[in-house]
Order: C-alpha cells, then sequence, then structure tokens
C-alpha cells in the first residue's frame, strides 16, 4: 500500500478496513497491513501528548511516513474506524522500559490483545515485558 499514490493509498486503507469484517482475524491482519509501514526515527510535527493538535488519519496517510506514535495511531484508527472493532476498547498506550532505554507506544484491544509491540504480530498482555511501566495512555475515538 506504502509505495501507492496518495489518492490509491487512501483508497486501499478504505477497503483495508471494510474487507476487516470478513477477516478471520481482523487483528492480525491488521498488524500485518501496517508492518510495512515507512519508518522515520521522530515525527517532529506531532506531540503524542497534546491530541489537540495529532493529524487526523487521512493526513497521515497522505504524508505516508510514520514513527512508532504515528503507526500506533493508525493502527489504532485502523481499528476504531471498522465495523468489527467500532465499539472495542482502543488504546495507545506509551510504555517504557524501567532502564528508560526502549519506548513503546502499543495498541491494547480491549486491555488483552496488543499491536505495535513485535511488527506484525498480535500479542497478549501477559507476552510483553514485564518491566514495563505506562507513562502516558489514551483511548481511540472517531478521529475529528
Amino acid at each position: 500500500m506504502f509505495e501507492l499514490s496518495q489518492d490509491e493509498r487512501l483508497s486501499a486503507w478504505s477497503d483495508f478496513r471494510k474487507a476487516l469484517t470478513h477477516r478471520e482475524n481482523p487483528l492480525e491482519s491488521t498488524a500485518k497491513f501496517w508492518a510495512n509501514a515507512p519508518m522515520i526515527a521522530h515525527h517532529h510535527k506531532v506531540d503524542p501528548y497534546d491530541f489537540k493538535h495529532w493529524p487526523t488519519p487521512w493526513d497521515i496517510i497522505v504524508e505516508n511516513r510514520y514513527d512508532d506514535f504515528t503507526l500506533a495511531l493508525m493502527i489504532g484508527y485502523t481499528l476504531k474506524l471498522s465495523e468489527p472493532f467500532k465499539n472495542h476498547q482502543i488504546e495507545v498506550r506509551t510504555m517504557v522500559d524501567y532502564s528508560k532505554t526502549k519506548l513503546y507506544n502499543l495498541v491494547f484491544v480491549n486491555g488483552i490483545d496488543i499491536l505495535n509491540y513485535t511488527p506484525g504480530e498480535v500479542v497478549n498482555t501477559q507476552d510483553i515485558d514485564q518491566t514495563l511501566y505506562l507513562e502516558n495512555m489514551v483511548q481511540v475515538i472517531f478521529p475529528r
């Protein structure tokens, strides 16, 4: 999807969200869909702690550059804007290890399943490193 033109990316993302209704494992499909997003170290225009200044998911797809936070946000939006997950609790939790050497922006679905911990995979809360502590948490809601 990421090598497509802007309009084609927007259409592909819309088509993917619609197709989640028919997927056997929509969480796994979503994790794999976003696993090859073009990553950058840090998106200077996006402050994870100030949701008022977050770009819409459509703006992020148009820009087509993702850091760990905007990728987590897009995973959350993908789920929240799909029929199977529109009424589920979707959160992006910023977790830091105790040594403060690694930061994760994890997508929690109903507090149980986690995406964006291991690229392309869904893990259970019991499967993540227990030395992580919560730094920030935002609920993913329908974008403005």
